[in-house]
């Protein structure tokens, strides 16, 4: 299990009804978009994307994902997200989400995510750009 100390990044994010399942609990699908959230905000605070660029500027596509569900989360649940860059390769970087309880610490669900550096212009994966490996690397302390 991961704890909140593991990260140097955290986005908090709302639980809304609407997130909600028949069950009372929040929908798988969800996880996804909540991590994804964090890693625009993970990005943006690096510097390594605006909000006023576009998303295929961004140079990243999801490749893979292992997500395991530690505990459930319902509605107005206060949650937080951790992101840490773990891996950088040439052309993909691993990435580490895990969802907290932002009052108890208690960590929910986590995934490990790989990203691929990627140019939506001609299609095409690229290297990571030496920008990113630089403040990343400083930030999450990986190479």
């Amino acid at each position: 299990m991961a704890a909140m100390t593991e990260f140097n990044f955290y986005h908090p994010i709302e639980v809304r009804y609407a997130d909600i399942d028949a069950q009372g609990h929040m929908n798988n699908a969800k996880y996804l978009t909540f991590f994804e959230q964090a890693r625009i905000h993970y990005l943006l605070h690096l510097g390594l994307f605006r909000r006023e660029q576009s998303f295929d500027d961004i140079g990243i596509i999801l490749a893979d994902v292992h997500l395991t569900f530690l505990a459930p989360v319902t509605w107005q649940t206060p949650v937080t997200v951790g992101v840490k860059t773990s891996r950088i390769g040439n052309k993909s970087m691993t990435v580490l989400n895990s969802l907290f309880n932002a009052e108890s610490g208690e960590e929910m669900a986590r995934a490990e995510i790989v990203l691929v550096t990627y140019d939506y212009h001609t299609g095409k994966t690229v290297p990571v750009p030496a920008e990113w490996r630089e403040k990343i690397g400083a930030f999450d302390g990986c190479r």
